[in-house]
């Protein structure tokens, strides 16, 4: 179960060659509650530890924007907008193989993305995509239980069908997030958490009339977390808090994530 909150921004402009200029300013809040079952199979799949998994997407979304024309003559025209939604999103089921050799765990995973989700077109506030998405990647974790170490990055690719409904296709991009902590206690780690994000192919599409509008993103902070028992078996907290920059066409600002991890089932004799 993880919560999630976030608060970003952008701002772009253009200058006009007769004179005058335009401007334009977007505003966004969101708090999510994800819902993240998963099976984890008893019997070794090629080697490794086989789950599956399905996120479910539920909050609201807050959105202003705000677009200031300026004429050459000095003339300001000036429009606000707002919008908030309270809904369900889209649905991400998941699929993992993690091997473990000593210190050293390896995983590979795959994920789809569900158009299922609260989507309008013309709204500010979506929760939906309202198009198909693929991604798969894998990751490695180093952890010495001696020195209470722990470093974990995942990298991936996510490929985005196109909208049917504004005929507009968001490129190609890659992703990697990245974690390192130490134990201070066998219960309690601290340390830092981060994520790159950058498109590396072109929007498309009749709908994309801003041309290929390539975005990026990349975010660092703090994080904190907790293992504590749940009768026999043990359960996990954790809050990590990005701040983000170097963005271009994407917004930018902060979030932060609220994780509880509960095993269910009896506990291993």
């Amino acid at each position: 179960i993880v919560y999630y909150h976030a608060s970003a921004g952008a701002s772009g402009g253009a200058n006009f060659a007769i004179g005058g200029r335009i401007a334009g300013n977007l505003d966004a809040r969101a708090d999510l509650m994800l819902v993240v079952p998963t099976y984890t199979f008893a019997t070794p799949v090629w080697g490794g530890q086989a789950q599956i998994s399905m996120t479910t997407v539920a909050g609201k979304m807050n959105v202003s924007a705000e677009a200031t024309l300026t004429a050459p003559g000095g003339a300001v025209l000036s429009r606000n907008a707002s919008d908030s939604l309270t809904g369900f999103g889209d649905l991400f089921p998941m699929a993992s193989l993690r091997w473990n050799d000593g210190n050293h765990n390896g995983m590979a995973y795959t994920q789809v993305g569900v158009p299922v989700g609260s989507y309008q077109v013309g709204r500010l506030a979506n929760l939906g995509t309202n198009h198909w998405s693929a991604d798969a990647g894998g990751g490695y974790t180093y952890f010495n239980q001696k020195t209470g170490r722990e470093f974990s990055a995942v990298a991936g690719v996510t490929y985005n069908f196109e909208n049917p409904d504004t005929n507009y296709r968001n490129g190609v991009d890659v992703h990697l997030d990245w974690g390192a902590s130490q134990f201070l206690s066998e219960q309690l780690h601290v340390g830092l958490v981060g994520y790159f994000y950058n498109q590396i192919s072109g929007d498309s599409g009749t709908g994309a009339r801003l041309g290929d509008f390539k975005s990026r993103v990349n975010g660092i902070g703090p994080q904190i977390g907790y293992l504590f028992k749940m009768g026999e078996r043990q359960a996990y907290i954790n809050l990590k808090g990005y701040h983000e920059f170097d963005n271009e066409n994407r917004p930018a600002g902060w979030n932060a994530w609220f994780t509880l991890s509960i095993p269910l089932g009896s506990a291993k004799k």
